[in-house]
């Protein structure tokens, strides 16, 4: 019992010491792991070896995978692709189907850019759809961001899935965790879109609401802002070519060997490595820089993905960290043979999850700190097979999006660019995260019962 008590301790001091006392998320996971492992009486001397080797081992083969995927990323935000990509969504679907059109748009754009980021740049196209459509604002925002949301905690090369993916053993699989993320992402953003059809008839009553309407910019005038936009095949190329070669390599690697074992292996199994296949979509990303300079540009925009990558990269070598310091005590063992009584199996991860993103705010760091808790003890609750692991990842996004609010900066992002009051967004918005989470793991518990 005082095993528990210890680990509930320490999972209190993360939740208050980010959330009461915003200490960074890096730092508090370190300290987590230090209290850990003189909690559990791990010998002084493999204390700093353990933590070290943790943060290490989890960046050695993940780190150059999130800083290469966010760096995508910001090419794609910088260029207007991601106005692409919407502006595609929107010829292809027409004006029937305005909620799932905008949630569409926010599930391919939140694949390689952050959902903040997404939304703000997609909050002009929002509203402007909103109002040529005649549909409600509030609608149109929470279809957005739940769209958004659905792939930012299910689908890599987004940091907070693959994090989660390493710390479970999945860092040569990340092509199983797309496949299954972006069937369980797309789930959970049909879930938001309906929930969002419930404000059909309500508009925003936030400071500003009023201007909202006459203030927009136009979809056009947004287009216009970032020049010649790239074409869509350019714009899409980037982060699905990346994505194809992935899944392609975890097919080719599959135990059954679908694809043999000659050159055409070789081939996808090298090009499907998750580092070799954000590279090739790193080189085509360059098709959409804009400046004469190409390659002052090109640096720029590598300056700038780093500077958004660093306190990721941090955070998840913390995690590791943290994780490795679990690992070596006998918590995994006593919790996993304790909650198989309890016959909770898949939905342990998702209540962990839930209850640190509820108490936190953070989905990166749910996913993160949840995965390294959660891993010690896979096998004493049945879940060390791949798909095992695949699953749990999968419960641990719908945990982490379960529920974003006040201390959430998505909550704030989406409430004020869409003027929407705090009662408003809390029943607009995070009763719409709370929808998404409970059907993400229902699905997740069905697909469980099909493939365990």
């Amino acid at each position: 019992m005082s095993q528990v008590l210890i680990l509930l301790a320490v999972i209190f001091f993360i939740v208050i010491a980010t959330s009461k006392f915003k200490l960074h998320p890096f730092l508090t996971l370190i300290l987590a792991s230090f209290f850990t492992a003189f909690a559990y009486g791990l010998p002084s001397a493999d204390i700093v070896k353990t933590i070290t080797s943790g943060f290490g081992g989890i960046l050695g083969y993940i780190g150059l995978v999130i800083v290469l995927g966010t760096i995508i990323g910001t090419i794609l935000e910088k260029s207007g692709a991601a106005i692409t990509m919407a502006d595609v969504v929107i010829k292809v679907l027409g004006k029937r189907y305005p909620t799932l059109t905008m949630s569409i748009i926010g599930y391919l754009v939140s694949i390689p850019v952050f959902c903040d980021s997404g939304f703000v740049i997609l909050n002009s196209l929002k509203q402007s759809m909103a109002n040529r459509m005649k549909v409600s604002s509030v609608s149109m925002s929470v279809a957005l961001a739940t769209g958004l949301y659905a792939t930012h905690t299910f689908v890599p090369p987004t940091p907070g899935p693959i994090a989660a993916a390493a710390n479970l053993g999945l860092e040569s699989n990340l092509g199983l965790v797309i496949f299954v993320g972006v069937f369980v992402a797309a789930v959970a953003a049909l879930a938001g879109t309906l929930w969002a059809n419930l404000f059909a008839n309500v508009e925003p009553d936030g400071e500003g609401a009023e201007e909202l309407k006459h203030n927009v910019e136009d979809f056009d005038q947004l287009k216009e802002a970032y020049g010649t936009l790239p074409s869509p095949t350019r714009a899409f190329a980037p982060i699905f070519v990346p994505i194809l070669l992935i899944c392609l390599g975890s097919i080719a690697n599959f135990p059954s060997a679908p694809l043999g074992d000659g050159l055409l292996f070789d081939v996808l199994a090298f090009l499907g490595h998750p580092v070799n296949a954000l590279m090739i979509g790193l080189f085509l990303s360059i098709s959409l820089l804009k400046s004469s300079e190409k390659i002052k540009e090109f640096s720029e925009r590598i300056t700038q993905g780093l500077v958004v990558a660093a306190p990721i990269l941090l955070i998840t070598g913390a995690g590791g960290a943290f994780g490795a310091v679990l690992k070596a005590t006998e918590i995994g063992a006593f919790l996993g043979t304790s909650l198989s009584a309890l016959g909770i199996g898949i939905f342990m991860p998702f209540i962990v999850a839930a209850a640190l993103k509820t108490a936190q705010g953070s989905s990166t760091v749910a996913l993160v700190t949840t995965s390294a808790i959660v891993a010690p003890m896979l096998g004493d609750i049945g879940l060390a097979s791949d798909m095992g692991r695949v699953l749990t990842v999968m419960a641990i996004g719908a945990g982490a999006m379960t529920v974003s609010h006040a201390n959430d900066s998505f909550f704030w992002v989406v409430t004020q660019f869409s003027r929407m009051s705090v009662k408003q967004a809390y029943k607009a918005q995070t009763m719409a995260t709370l929808v998404q989470g409970i059907t993400a793991m229902t699905l997740v518990y069905i697909l469980s019962l099909i493939l365990l």
